[in-house]
């Protein structure tokens, strides 16, 4: 559907770190237009490009890397007319409120769920039927825990961590990116804005945009995801 996102799945290299060692792009395109997006790494020699087609018709798609199995694939899909409550994005309309990008007025009635994701899997379970029942159109929540050590479920850690629990800033945690989409897509089912703080804690800063380029790489194209760049005291 239209503002839903189409999703590749290739089978690459995995030795050494295809985190930060591979590159991958691929270019979609309606008629004259093409947009470029870039791929990430899920793990297990799996890369991954997700495009949320804003437009209905016959898109083309094309990859590109220097490593020759992610290279030149190529293919179509078609974007057919959204349906239900997709309505698309939200972006600001008329300089004061807030629509989606068919037209359907959006009016925020938020709350604010820190660290919703990274607590027990029961407690995750929880607050969604929980929110499945509330009023609320809109979830204010952290990428990262809230001290940055993972209290809640220590499987959980945006990162890979070794046996002693220090990060290793170049490497990201499948389980983790896996369970936020998961939550990221319950939350659009039930209509739910996910209001994303991207920068929290104590992040080095050779890694940031690192991590900012896989973050986007990976969830830009939910519809239901907003980005807030840091905390009010950040």
């Amino acid at each position: 559907e239209k503002w839903d996102f189409h999703e590749l799945s290739l089978q690459g290299p995995a030795s050494g770190n295809p985190y930060k060692e591979v590159q991958l792009t691929a270019s979609f395109s309606l008629g004259p237009r093409t947009l470029t997006v870039s791929g990430f790494y899920e793990g297990q020699g799996i890369y991954k490009i997700r495009f949320m087609p804003d437009a209905v018709g016959q898109w083309t798609y094309l990859t590109s890397s220097k490593h020759e199995t992610l290279n030149n694939k190529q293919g179509q899909f078609t974007c057919v007319k959204n349906t239900g409550m997709n309505h698309g994005p939200v972006r600001v309309a008329h300089k004061y409120h807030f629509a989606h990008a068919d037209g359907h007025p959006f009016k925020p009635f938020g709350t604010t769920c820190y660290m919703w994701h990274h607590e027990a899997e029961d407690k995750q379970a929880q607050t969604v039927k929980t929110l499945s029942a509330a009023p609320f159109n809109k979830l204010r929540m952290l990428v990262f825990p809230w001290s940055f050590v993972n209290k809640g479920n220590p499987a959980l850690g945006v990162f890979q961590s070794d046996a002693e629990g220090k990060f290793d800033f170049e490497r990201f945690n499948p389980a983790y990116w896996a369970n936020l989409e998961k939550r990221l897509h319950q939350l659009r089912d039930l209509g739910i804005e996910a209001d994303m703080i991207v920068m929290h804690g104590a992040l080095p800063k050779h890694a940031e945009a690192f991590y900012l380029q896989y973050l986007t790489s990976r969830i830009a194209p939910f519809r239901n995801v907003w980005w807030c760049l840091a905390n009010e005291f950040n």
